[in-house]
């Protein structure tokens, strides 16, 4: 796969480029290269390229996921429809004349997507989101899962021409291939033509005298496949993951689509997320408070030893470093933080008020009615 170029050096703007600058240099670089303008070969392509790049950088939410992870938080978490969805070409575009971007009524969307002017032609198919649920020990390590995704397919009995097998689709006879019909009509007012979609064919240009039994003539047929998806350490609900060529069928030989695989990371008994660090509470005794100790906490490896050292104070937190979630994007992981309570015994015998009253007199403290349990419980 060829790696993509930076956005930024696409549109030859600066990363700190105001949103008026990116849209001046897009419409600059789209007159020179839109395909009705623009007949050389790899205008097109040219042309794709700088509008991802606006669509991305034109909207707050994509340019800072682009700015903070590159082209895969792009990739990671929109579709190629997702990039293009909201951006408001009809305005970009009435230099070109009446208003929109040509191609017909789909304007930029028919560039990428097919569609427009002429017969239907082939077709992508659409993509798919699979919302999968997962634990946070699978977030933090990843894991291999197999879906079952339901989709369309390509018609293996007939390959997707929607035909039977040994036969093929004529040429639609009311307009001789082309998928459209043109009407003239006089008025007052001079001759006018109208162009419409062929209602007999309805656009495709061909009819089938003999549907394929197996699809009925669509070319495609409902089938439930199972996918491996290889979650990577570190996603977190909402992240996705798009698996190339896994969507649905293309229509009359288009591409086909792409999976997205969106999580949804459970909620653990133990631990809280704060991006990439995870959170718990450990109970210790006063004495341990007061005396220092070392404890066993729960970490998402097993279990690990953590010093309390004396007079360690309710609500204190410690860091176990790198005990916490690896990053998506690099190297780097994340830590497990401890916060403490100190928990006070509700029920003492005689003897340990006793003790707790002579450490209190040592203390130099005034105990009257109340323990000194009773006290460290009040401002608890």
């Amino acid at each position: 796969m060829a790696t993509k170029r930076d956005y930024y050096e696409i549109l030859g703007v600066d990363k700190k480029a105001s949103a008026d600058d990116i849209k001046t240099a897009y419409r600059k670089l789209a007159m020179q290269y839109h395909p009705d303008k623009n007949k050389s070969p790899d205008a097109e392509e040219k042309f794709k390229e700088i509008s991802e790049s606006y669509a991305v950088l034109s909207d707050q939410n994509k340019r800072q996921q682009y700015d903070q992870f590159g082209h895969a938080g792009i990739d990671m978490r929109y579709s190629q429809e997702d990039i293009f969805r909201g951006v408001d070409f009809e305005d970009l575009f009435r230099d070109f004349g009446g208003g929109g971007s040509g191609r017909g009524r789909g304007g930029i969307f028919d560039i990428f997507f097919g569609g427009g002017g002429q017969r239907e032609g082939p077709r992508r198919g659409s993509d798919i989101l699979y919302e999968l649920s997962i634990n946070l020990e699978d977030a933090a390590f990843g894991k291999a899962v197999e879906l079952e995704v339901p989709r369309t397919e390509t018609c293996d009995t007939c390959h997707g021409s929607g035909a039977k097998p040994g036969t093929s689709p004529k040429q639609c006879s009311s307009c001789h291939g082309s998928g459209q019909v043109n009407r003239t009509q006089n008025t007052p007012f001079g001759r006018f033509m109208t162009t419409s979609t062929c209602s007999t064919c309805r656009g495709a240009g061909t009819i089938i005298d003999s549907p394929c039994s197996t699809c009925h003539g669509s070319g495609n047929v409902q089938r439930r496949r199972k996918i491996e998806v290889k979650i990577p350490p570190g996603v977190d609900t909402g992240s996705r993951l798009r698996v190339t060529g896994e969507g649905e069928a293309g229509e009359k030989g288009g591409p086909t689509g792409d999976l997205y695989v969106e999580m949804n990371v459970r909620p653990h008994n133990i631990f809280t997320r704060n991006e990439n660090d995870i959170v718990m509470e450990a109970t210790i005794s006063f004495t341990q408070a007061a005396l220092g100790d070392e404890i066993i906490v729960p970490t998402l490896e097993g279990k690990a030893e953590m010093k309390i050292p004396p007079g360690t104070q309710n609500g204190n937190v410690f860091r176990l470093k790198g005990k916490g979630i690896p990053s998506l994007y690099n190297s780097g992981k994340g830590d497990e933080l401890v916060k403490i309570k100190v928990v006070v015994p509700t029920k003492l015998t005689d003897r340990q008020k006793e003790l707790l009253r002579e450490f209190a007199q040592i203390s130099g403290e005034k105990t009257k009615s109340k323990s000194i349990f009773d006290k460290v419980r009040d401002h608890i």
